[in-house]
């Protein structure tokens, strides 16, 4: 795969500007901040091909269902992220030629993401149509600190001439979304106003009201001394702008500092809104660029101190992890317990950037390790607040007394997601909340969280496993029907075997969780049982189910089948068909495609993964040799749950091959779809391939267990886990593991089955070979 991006461990970094991968670069530049975000379009006028995108997070629009409506139970509408006011642009003419970089001659362009300290500059030089000569630097960040500010320098410099330099900072909420139907707007003006050097835009959504309010003011200087020239004000609908005009004599320096603050309905009053964001950007203004770039520094120095991974020895390796850190660490800090994460973060809007299982299958394990534990807490939190949600979901679709079916995709909790195959049979998602709940108390040891809140949604959720079962007088098993298991090259098929797996590993946990409470806090338990009606035939019933579950298997082949009936396709590996087929969502037809072997992601692979516990390493070997050839990972989520498997097994050459491509997947556009943005949520899957699979992370029984080894590619490699109030930092080569306790809380962990006591502030080296 060619690196269209220079390698280096902390900077992403274009040079030269080719128009055909703008778009990629648009996303693979996206800044982010956690409460909004934008892919990296231009400030200037730029009218080649560009996906413009400034996104508030939370802010979305219902847009009506048009195919499948009449089918009961199908959702009534689509969500969809809006693309917001557009808070970055500043239009720039030169003696009256507007500068467009896909009207002149562009050389010396460089774009550089600089993840250490957060921000995005670019640098170009500029020949127009009338042969003036301009040298370009900008620089833009969006506060990690300030959660509604956004900040721009940019900088004009004349090298051949002397004339006139017109600047004209805008916001404009003329915007669409580019799956806009015939272009239609999402958002209505309700005010707007314009001063000198100042200006603000108010939207609003026209469906469900949320109003968005920007505001920005701005400072001039020229060779470094502010200057205040007469300003033009220009209004028309959703738009304002402030105009200047500047004499400049050749090898002058004209700067623009732009300061914006963007924020919602969600956050403020409606009558404050407009007061508030002009104050947020005037107080931006008065502490200036570039104290506010030290505070961006300071703060992102903090979250790499507590998530870093380092590999020394593989520079595109160090790249693409530092990378996706960078972008998860962008778009959630779980400051806001109504915000989820959507596949492609602020980056894109394909998707329409709702919530999938893609959280809590990927997502928690890298915040249970990285950041303190209020954050994956309120993850969770986000699906137990929309448990009503999730029985009237699943009473739409004919289920009753309290089972709970949780959507694949939502925004508040209704289903928004309109293929019938996924909306009705992908139902597995449903499990991965379950083991969610599991996987945050395994790690943290939190069993308040579990009995205030996790228990009453795996009750929903088991209730909703057991009416799903069917007992089949065939088989004399139960059976689970019509799914779509992770494979979504696979629809509508029988006992998908990590759908029933995950059913009853729910069903048994959720036994498990409640005889716990009974031991501990039996009144608890009464009042949850009286509060949600539960009967105590429901264990009988569970425990029948889980007892007499029905599994495919291949016995002579000693796998278990990923549904009834997948031995009968014909069975051809990856590596035999011919490469211009590859890959087969974009060659193929869709009818074909389900008619294949083929297998998108991890399904059978994704249940060993899950409970690995459960089975030997013959087992585990014999499965994933026998699926990993038909698997063509198609899907962003695929290559770090065989990262991490394969490492299990000893077969490191896959594992690293697999990482490379988990970590890289956009940085080298291996899909072909990076312009549509990033996929944030599997970059979680990617520390998860490190911090699992290379460093065989567990927790056992209360126990931290590292099992580690060293691709052959790779010097060494360190990461940093929190893990119950300690701060890990975990360094591993070929011959030695080195564990150091960054704060004053001791833990007990296994190395290779040996047990170790660690200290407060101590430091353990264990030997590997």
């Amino acid at each position: 795969m060619k690196h269209y991006y220079e390698l280096d461990e902390w900077n992403i970094i274009e040079k030269g500007f080719n128009a055909c991968n703008n778009e990629i670069s648009e996303s693979i530049f996206s800044l982010g901040n956690g409460f909004m975000g934008q892919r990296a379009n231009f400030e200037e006028a730029y009218s080649g091909n560009s996906l413009s995108g400034n996104y508030i997070a939370g802010v979305y629009y219902p847009d009506k269902t048009r195919v499948g409506w009449w089918k009961n139970g199908y959702p009534e509408y689509f969500a969809k992220v809006l693309n917001s006011t557009n808070w970055i642009g500043i239009n720039i003419k030169v003696n009256d030629i507007t500068l467009d970089l896909a009207k002149c001659s562009v050389r010396e362009f460089k774009r550089v993401l600089n993840m250490k300290e957060g921000y995005l500059k670019r640098s170009f030089v500029a020949t127009l149509e009338n042969g003036n000569e301009i040298e370009v630097n900008a620089k833009r960040f969006i506060s990690m600190t300030r959660s509604e500010i956004g900040v721009i320098k940019y900088s004009i410099r004349l090298l051949n001439f002397s004339g006139k330099l017109e600047v004209s900072p805008y916001l404009d909420g003329n915007v669409v979304n580019c799956d806009s139907n015939y272009d239609e707007t999402f958002w209505d003006e309700t005010s707007k106003g314009a001063k000198p050097y100042e200006a603000y835009v108010m939207l609003k959504t026209k469906k469900l009201d949320f109003h968005v309010c920007t505001s920005m003011t701005f400072q001039l200087t020229k060779n470094g001394e502010i200057i205040k020239p007469i300003v033009t004000l220009n209004e028309s609908e959703k738009y304002v702008s402030n105009t200047v005009s500047v004499d400049c004599y050749k090898n002058d320096e004209l700067v623009i500092y732009k300061y914006v603050a963007n924020s919602s309905s969600r956050y403020y009053k409606l009558q404050e809104l407009i007061k508030i964001t002009r104050e947020l950007a005037s107080i931006a203004k008065k502490d200036g660029f570039e104290m506010l770039l030290e505070e961006q520094s300071k703060s992102w120095s903090e979250k790499w101190r507590e998530s870093d991974i380092v590999i020394k020895g593989d520079v595109s390796a160090q790249q693409g992890i530092r990378f996706n850190i960078f972008q998860l660490n962008q778009t959630y800090t779980g400051e806001d317990y109504r915000l989820n994460i959507g596949p492609k973060g602020f980056t894109g809007e394909k998707y329409g950037g709702g919530t999938y299982w893609d959280t809590e299958a990927y997502c928690i394990p890298f915040y249970l390790s990285t950041a303190k534990e209020k954050v994956s807490k309120n993850l969770l939190l986000y699906r137990y607040n929309q448990l009503g949600k999730a029985i009237e979901n699943a009473k739409k679709l004919g289920f009753k007394d309290g089972a709970a079916l949780y959507p694949m995709v939502t925004m508040n909790g209704e289903e928004c997601h309109n293929e019938w195959e996924i909306t009705f049979e992908e139902i597995h998602r449903n499990g991965a909340i379950a083991y969610a709940i599991y996987n945050y108390v395994n790690y943290t040891g939190d069993k308040s969280y579990l009995y205030e809140f996790g228990l009453e949604v795996l009750i929903a959720i088991s209730r909703f496993w057991a009416q799903r079962a069917t007992f089949s007088s065939k088989k004399n098993k139960y059976v689970i029907l019509g799914v779509t298991g992770p494979n979504e090259y696979e629809n509508n098929v029988n006992n998908n075997w990590y759908t029933n797996k995950i059913a009853c590993w729910t069903m048994q946990y959720t036994l498990n969780v409640i005889n716990s409470l009974n031991e501990h806090q039996g009144k608890t338990l009464d009042e949850l049982k009286s509060k949600v009606n539960f009967k105590d035939d429901e264990i009988i019933n569970w425990k029948n189910i889980i007892k007499n579950m029905y599994y495919p298997l291949d016995e002579e082949l000693g796998i278990f089948l990923q549904q009834d009936g997948y031995m009968d396709k014909e069975q051809i590996l990856v590596k035999d068909l011919d490469k211009k087929n590859i890959p087969i969502n974009q060659n193929w037809s869709w009818d074909r495609i389900l008619r294949s072997c083929f297998i998108k992601q991890a399904d059978v692979l994704q249940g060993i993964y899950l409970f690995e516990q459960e089975y030997d390493m013959a087992t585990i070997k014999r499965n994933f040799d026998f699926y990993e050839p038909r698997t063509v990972h198609e899907s962003s989520l695929s290559p770090c749950i065989h990262t991490i498997l394969a490492a299990k097994i000893g077969n490191h050459e896959k594992a690293y091959d697999m990482y490379l491509r988990a970590s890289r997947l956009d940085l080298d556009n291996y899909n072909n779809d990076t312009k549509d943005g990033c996929h944030t949520t599997s970059m979680a899957g990617t520390w998860m391939a490190v911090v699992h699979g290379f460093g065989g992370l567990r927790v056992i029984n209360n126990k931290l267990i590292l099992n580690p080894f060293i691709p052959d590619h790779w010097c060494s490699c360190s990461f940093k886990i929190m893990f119950r109030g300690a701060l890990l930092n975990i360094k591993f080569t070929k011959e030695t593991l080195q564990i150091q306790n960054e704060n004053e809380i001791p833990i007990n962990l296994s190395v290779h089955e040996n047990d170790y006591y660690l200290n407060g502030n101590g430091l353990l080296e264990v030997k590997l070979s």
